[in-house]
């Protein structure tokens, strides 16, 4: 929770009674609980009117996919490399690559994309 462990949330709420005082601390408690109340009031209506306005398109969206803590810049750049290279006219694959070299069958690329098989460039003083 924000980064906090047991002992400094103790601590913080013992500088917030000693702050705040005793004869203020129901007020601000009955501030925070009515606060806390309203946001999840909030919350619920505004996911009623989300369903309410996608109920028909948004039945087969996987909500999931769209949760920030599934994001992986690991996975993501993963996936953007080992796309299929774009074929022209909607070819069927190739084969893979034998240890001799490339196979007979080209594969189409797009312009500064590698061939299916073709090395990388690599500068060695560059590293």
């Amino acid at each position: 929770m924000f980064g906090i462990n047991g002992g400094e949330l103790v601590v913080l709420l013992v500088v917030i009674g000693l702050v705040v005082g005793p004869q203020r601390m129901p007020q601000y408690a009955e501030q925070l609980a009515h606060l806390v109340r309203g946001g999840r009031r909030f919350l619920a209506e505004a996911r009623s009117k989300v369903e309410d306005e996608l109920s028909e398109q948004g039945a087969d969206v996987d909500w999931s996919t769209l949760d920030p803590r599934r994001y992986d810049p690991r996975r993501i750049v993963r996936d953007a490399l080992l796309d299929e290279p774009v074929r022209a006219g909607g070819a069927a694959p190739d084969p893979l690559v034998t240890a001799g070299g490339m196979t007979a069958s080209a594969v189409m690329t797009a312009p500064g994309r590698l061939a299916l098989g073709e090395q990388a460039p690599f500068d060695v003083d560059a590293t």
